[in-house]
């Protein structure tokens, strides 16, 4: 197994599978604004794609991943491609000794995150996850004030997600809402209540925004209530309509104070007139999280660099996961869920 502390000076030689929307932004990210970072390769089955992405940054195109993984002068693998593919992707790249960052959600099972888990552990290389709130300014100087005690125990806690719009209902998949909106959330709940661990879920969702939809499986306003082992209640919220912009929003309450974080407000400038007053907001995550987004990557490509395990990792990659299925069980049932009942799903 490789030593994760050897230091490695040279720029991180990266491949991009996957040439979609946030695929796209981070692969710009990864070629203009990452430190350490060198993007040498796009690769998408639609080879159109890959060649519009890869041309416009300079770099080479690719249809076929297997072409990347064997590619020896490629070091570390960023995969945005489509969710149900991202658990062979990581097991095929840690199989050839890639070091691998995947955007959430790992895999659409905890057998498929827990054999990513292994097949990188099993090459010593480093496997990162896109949760990309811990590294927005707001939500990681949130962490820290909660570390060093600034406001005590959490004991209530909050996420939002509500999503700018529905474009097309039809091509959700079931249960999106909590495997690929609220995972987020999920996450950032579980990283502000550091050391206590999930213990119960109760979640509540409909088709409200696209009602006509639900019988095809969409669920697009959902509610979920977290019990911890430390007695903190936590609510993730989601909605796939936000008509004012992109909205992320977070509170923790303690037993000293308590801190929030977000709002979605592009600038500090407020327009008063005699209508009112205004707020221009963010209308999209690419927006909202350019710089959490570079910052996530420098963490990636640190962490290839020094061999070392990065800040997120597989395993809270399962830990959210299992907060969604818990979700999912809950909304079938109606009732309450034992994270230990879900973990078996």
């Amino acid at each position: 197994m490789a030593d994760l502390h050897a230091v490695r000076p040279d720029p991180v030689r990266i491949a991009l599978i996957g040439a979609g929307r946030i695929g796209a932004s981070h692969a710009t990210l990864l070629a203009q604004r990452v430190p350490g970072a060198l993007l040498t390769t796009v690769a998408d089955p639609r080879p159109e794609a890959a060649s519009a992405l890869a041309e416009a940054l300079g770099v080479r195109a690719a249809q076929d991943p297997a072409e990347v993984f064997a590619d020896a002068d490629v070091e570390a693998v960023v995969i945005t491609a489509a969710s149900v593919a991202h658990a062979e992707l990581v097991t095929a790249a840690a199989a050839a000794g890639k070091a691998v960052f995947c955007e959430k959600p790992m895999g659409m099972s905890l057998e498929e995150i827990d054999r990513g888990i292994a097949a990188a552990a099993s090459a010593g290389v480093a496997l990162q996850v896109g949760f990309n709130r811990r590294f927005s300014q707001d939500f990681a100087t949130a962490r820290r004030l909660i570390d060093d005690g600034t406001i005590g125990t959490p004991q209530l806690m909050r996420s939002v997600t509500r999503d700018p719009g529905l474009a097309d209902p039809g091509s959700v998949p079931p249960w999106t809402v909590f495997t690929q909106t609220l995972i987020h959330d999920f996450d950032t709940l579980l990283w502000l209540n550091p050391g206590a661990e999930p213990v119960s879920v109760y979640a509540t969702a409909d088709a409200l925004v696209a009602p006509e939809f639900k019988g095809a499986g969409l669920l697009d306003t959902a509610v979920v209530v977290i019990t911890f082992d430390n007695g903190a209640r936590a609510v993730a919220e989601a909605s796939f309509s936000a008509s004012y912009g992109y909205d992320v929003r977070g509170e923790v309450f303690g037993s000293r104070g308590m801190v929030t974080m977000g709002g979605g407000p592009r600038s500090a400038l407020v327009l008063s007139t005699a209508s009112g007053r205004s707020v221009e907001t963010v209308r999209g995550d690419v927006e909202l999280f350019a710089d959490a987004y570079t910052a996530e990557f420098v963490e990636f490509t640190a962490a290839v660099r020094e061999r070392r395990a990065p800040s997120v990792t597989g395993h809270d990659a399962r830990r959210a996961f299992t907060v969604a299925l818990a979700a999912i069980a809950s909304v079938e049932s109606g009732a309450p869920v034992e994270l230990s009942a879900a973990v078996g799903r």
